[in-house]
């Protein structure tokens, strides 16, 4: 499975844009929006068999709108 071709993402609950999985230094995942730059909070894995469970922890919490605002003040 292709994590980054495999999981779908919704649009930005706060802007519209376009969601991004992101992995650091495979560690964890993160959804970003391209345009505003709103995120989830980060999902650890430890074991390379927990990378597609954190990728997909990340993505869901994208696609129910529990997002942190980039910018809360705007």
């Amino acid at each position: 499975m292709d994590i980054f071709t495999e999981i779908e993402l919704q649009d930005c609950p706060f802007c519209g844009g376009a969601g991004l999985l992101e992995e650091e230094n495979r560690r964890y995942f993160y959804v970003t929006c391209v345009d505003c730059g709103s995120q989830t909070a980060p999902y650890e894995y430890r074991k390379a068999e927990d990378r597609t469970e954190a990728a997909q922890t990340a993505a869901h919490m994208w696609n129910i709108g529990k997002v942190n605002r980039a910018n809360p003040n705007e």
